[in-house]
């Protein structure tokens, strides 16, 4: 049997309407009764083979029973190919991994080669290349999951920004990796502090991501520099977006659905690094600690740190009227009354978020979480500019900055080696 048509696939998927109200795993048994006369495998392309990119693929196909993964790429060739080892080794999804060798792509394009052939693409590589791999997926017409952060420089966030716009106008799927908005607990107890406001109105927050180190791959005699910085793309701040950007993100984001997911008015930001003061640590800090103020008059004092040794704490206290909640414990402790903890089911939100994403696309009617995802970014972005450069900065000459990170061209070339930022010393916004 032929393989339908990209235009008859796209017949399906709209035709799919009218089935939102039904549960995931009911509204994918409908759809497949109702279009039994079109194939409706959705393709899925996984673009950025590492481990999250394993694990997105894994909870792709567990979110729907008719998705296959037809293709994979990676700047490397081995990470690609580990990735689909893994993937096949699976006893419950290894069956509906159907990429052949002809389907594993490398090198700097191979995105543009895993989006070709599928209908879903899950976009799961270093954040640096987030926004030129957007923007390729939308041009081709293609639903997609986009890791956090969306990128890793203004010029970045507003590219994306751009493609979420191309995305709502087609009707596509934009579904961010920025998961907590999908975790049930923390759904719940946002309901109850936003809607339900059972603390009253919102103060302050204090929100923290502090944790232990993270992993090093190495170097080896053979890599150019290139290589050794993609291979350890945590500690460069133009793949990475630094730590504050690449992990403490979730938090940030998390501060912003608690305010509406407006613009702070300003930061103010001290950072450093202490424990990593290796060279092979490339140039990221390793703690910052930033105070946004917001134009309605509400503040987030926000902290992370990524040392060993140290002590672990990642949750937002949110301080109200009223009381006080704490997010991530699914806890309110109103100042009249008994506190309330989330009993619900928790099931994992990455599954949550895949299962949102494809049920969106069975049933016509796309999500599109841009503007939350890009204006989390961008607060990241605030916090790490305002501590580099030792400025207390306002958001508009943050968005509005032209400064674009990373090289000109992508090579297996010796880049040169950046340098730590120092507050206080000349800094580009």
């Amino acid at each position: 049997m032929a393989t339908p048509s990209v235009d008859s696939r796209r017949h399906f998927l709209k035709s799919s309407a009218g089935v939102a109200a039904l549960s995931v795993t009911s509204a994918l048994a409908e759809t497949s009764g109702v279009h039994s006369g079109v194939d409706e495998t959705l393709r899925i392309g996984l673009v950025g083979c590492g481990g999250r990119g394993t694990g997105a693929a894994i909870d792709a196909l567990a979110a729907d029973p008719h998705a296959k993964l037809v293709a994979v790429g990676d700047v490397f060739l081995d990470r690609a190919e580990q990735c689909l080892k893994d993937l096949k080794r699976s006893k419950e999804f290894g069956d509906r991994v159907t990429v052949d060798e002809e389907h594993v792509f490398s090198g700097f394009e191979n995105y543009k080669l895993v989006i070709d052939v599928c209908d879903v693409v899950l976009l799961t590589t270093p954040p640096h290349f987030r926004p030129r791999h957007l923007a390729y997926a939308v041009e081709k017409g293609r639903h997609v999951l986009v890791e956090k952060p969306v990128a890793v420089d203004a010029p970045g966030v507003r590219s994306v920004i751009e493609s979420c716009k191309k995305a709502k106008e087609n009707s596509l799927s934009i579904v961010s990796g920025l998961c907590w908005r999908y975790d049930l607990g923390v759904r719940e107890t946002m309901r109850q502090v936003l809607e339900e406001k059972v603390i009253g109105d919102l103060v302050a927050i204090e929100s923290s991501y502090n944790a232990n180190t993270l992993w090093h791959r190495g170097d080896k005699p053979e890599w150019s520099r290139m290589e050794y910085q993609l291979r350890n793309w945590l500690y460069y701040t133009w793949l990475s977006g630094d730590h504050i950007l690449e992990q403490a993100v979730h938090s940030l984001d998390k501060t912003a659905w608690l305010l509406g997911d407006i613009q702070p008015e300003s930061a103010m930001a001290l950072g450093g690094r202490q424990q990593r003061t290796d060279p092979k640590y490339g140039h990221v800090y390793d703690h910052f600690t930033v105070f946004y103020k917001y134009p309605t008059g509400q503040h987030v004092y926000f902290t992370c740190r990524q040392q060993d040794g140290t002590s672990t704490h990642v949750d937002e206290l949110v301080l109200g009227t009223k009381g006080k909640a704490q997010i991530l414990r699914n806890k309110i402790m109103p100042a009249e009354g008994k506190t309330w903890r989330y009993r619900g089911p928790k099931p994992s939100m990455y599954r949550v978020e895949h299962e949102h994403l494809f049920r969106s696309i069975r049933a016509g009617e796309p999500i599109n979480d841009g503007h939350y995802m890009c204006n989390s970014t961008m607060i990241g972005l605030m916090g790490r500019m305002a501590a580099y450069s030792g400025k207390t900065l306002g958001w508009d000459e943050c968005y509005n900055s032209e400064e674009r990170l990373g090289p000109t061209e992508y090579a297996w070339s010796d880049l040169p080696e950046p340098e730590v930022a120092i507050p206080g010393k000349e800094f580009s916004v």
